[in-house]
C-alpha cells in the first residue's frame, strides 16, 4: 500500500522544510516529494497532516524503566509495558537498560530483551526495542552512583560471551570504566564485534580515555555525569569526551546538569555527536514517591530522582521533554534538538542506516506534533497510529 502524508513542516538534520509531502511504500519512506507534484489518485490512502511538523520517530538509547516497570524485572509484561509508554511519547525505538546485579539477574534481563525482540511484531501498537544497553557491572565503586556496589565486578571477556549469547546477540552499548584491569581488552572485543562501547561510571583520567577511544569505544554515558570533575591539569572523561571524535550522552532534566555545562558541550561538539537521552526510571510517569532501583529505595520528587543519601539514582524525564528542553533552555533550534533524539542515537548505536532521518529507503518512523511535548500522531512502520492527548 502507498501512502501520502501532505501537509507538514518537514525536520531534517540540518534544516525544516515548507511544502512537502512524503511517500511511503508499506514500512519505507520512497521519496520526499514538493507538494505542488501531489496527484492524490496515485495512492491507496492519502493523510493529511494539519499543518503540523513532522519529524522521525525518537530513538531513546538509554532508559531504565516506566510506568512502574524496570528492564531488571525481566518479564514480557515490563517490556511491553515500557514500550507502550514509549511509543505514546514519540520514542519509536528504545533500548532497555540494565543495571549492575548479579550474574544470574542481568542473564534473566537479557534472556528477557532477547525473547522480547524476537517475539515483537511490525505492527505491534508500542515501540519497537532494537536491544540491550548493558549499564554495568564493570565500573569504578568510587563512581558508582546509584549502581550497586556488591555485584559491581572486574572485566571478564568470558562472562561478557556469555552475556552477549544470552542476548540473542542484541546488546548494543557496553558501558564501562576504561581505567578497571582489562577494560581495554574488551574494548578492543566489543568494538570488533560491533558492539559500542561507552565510557561510564569512572575516575579515569583524561589519558584512560585517549586508550578507550583507540581501542574503539565511541560513546560517552551521560557526560559529566558518573565521572571525575573536569580541571584544567587533569581534564579527565569529561574533558576527553568534549574534545574527541565521539558521542556523548546528555541528561537535561535540570537536574544532573546546569544549562552551563549542556552550553558547553554544545559549544565544543556541536549538535552532531551529543545524543539526548532519558536515564528514566520506573516513576517515570507515575506520581512523586517511593520506589525501588536494584534493590535500593529511591525518591522521586518534583523531577528528581535520589538515593538515601541524597545521590542523583536515574531520572523521571522522557526523551520528548528532553528535546523541549534543549530548546528552550539552551536555545538550540527544532531540527538540532530533534537530531540530537534521533539521527544522533541512531548512529551512536550503528543503526542509522535503517533509522533516525526522514530519508528515502529507510523505514517509515514518523511523529507528528505541534508541540513535542504532546505527540498525538505516530507512524510506526508506515502505519499510522494516532494517540489521545
Amino acid at each position: 500500500m502507498k501512502l501520502l502524508i501532505k501537509n507538514i513542516q518537514l525536520i531534517r538534520p540540518d534544516t525544516i522544510l515548507e511544502n512537502k509531502a512524503v511517500v511511503i511504500d508499506e514500512s519505507r519512506i520512497e521519496a520526499i516529494i514538493d507538494a505542488s507534484d501531489i496527484d492524490e489518485t496515485a495512492y491507496d490512502k492519502v493523510y493529511d497532516g494539519a499543518g503540523r511538523y513532522m519529524a522521525p520517530g525518537l530513538i531513546d538509547i538509554h532508559t531504565h524503566g516506566n510506568s512502574g516497570y524496570d528492564t531488571m524485572d525481566a518479564t514480557p509484561e515490563a517490556l511491553e509495558s515500557m514500550s507502550e509508554f514509549q511509543l505514546s511519547l514519540g520514542v519509536t525505538s528504545f533500548c532497555p537498560t540494565t543495571l549492575t546485579s548479579p550474574r544470574n539477574d542481568l542473564l534473566r534481563a537479557l534472556n528477557n530483551v532477547r525473547d522480547f525482540i524476537d517475539e515483537q511484531q511490525p505492527s505491534d501498537e508500542s515501540s519497537r526495542v532494537l536491544g540491550a544497553y548493558f549499564e554495568g557491572p564493570y565500573f569504578n565503586v568510587k563512581k558508582k552512583g546509584a549502581q550497586p556496589e556488591n555485584a559491581i565486578v572486574t572485566p571478564d571477556p568470558n562472562e561478557m560471551d556469555e552475556y552477549i549469547l544470552a542476548s540473542g546477540g542484541n546488546i548494543k552499548v557496553v558501558a564501562l570504566a576504561p581505567e578497571i584491569e582489562g577494560s581495554i581488552d574488551l574494548i578492543e572485543r566489543l568494538s570488533a564485534a560491533r558492539i559500542t562501547a561507552a565510557l561510564a561510571h569512572t575516575d579515569g583520567a583524561y589519558a584512560d580515555a585517549i586508550n578507550a577511544y583507540r581501542a574503539g569505544a565511541t560513546l560517552n554515558t551521560h557526560l559529566f555525569n558518573g565521572m571525575r570533575g573536569f580541571t584544567h591539569r587533569e581534564p579527565g572523561i569529561a574533558g576527553a569526551a568534549l574534545t574527541s571524535d565521539t558521542f556523548a550522552e546528555l541528561i537535561v532534566d535540570g537536574h544532573h546538569l546546569h544549562k552551563a555545562a549542556v552550553n558547553l558541550a554544545l559549544r565544543a561538539k556541536g549538535t552532531d555527536q551529543l545524543v539526548l537521552v532519558s536515564d528514566s526510571i520506573r516513576a517515570t510517569g507515575l506520581e512523586d514517591g517511593t520506589y525501588d532501583l536494584g534493590g535500593q529505595r529511591i525518591y522521586a520528587k518534583n523531577g528528581k530522582v535520589t538515593l538515601e543519601d541524597g545521590s542523583l539514582a536515574g531520572s523521571t524525564l522522557t526523551l520528548n521533554q528532553a528535546v523541549y528542553n534543549v530548546m528552550h533552555d539552551n536555545d538550540v533550534g527544532l531540527h538540532d534538538a530533534v537530531k540530537m533524539a534521533s539521527l544522533n542515537p541512531a548512529k551512536a548505536i550503528g543503526v542509522a542506516d535503517a533509522y533516525g532521518s526522514i530519508t528515502e529507503g529507510k523505514v517509515a518512523d514518523l511523529i507528528l506534533f505541534e508541540d513535542i511535548r504532546s505527540i498525538n500522531t505516530v507512524i510506526k512502520n508506515g502505519t499510522i497510529m494516532e494517540r489521545k492527548t
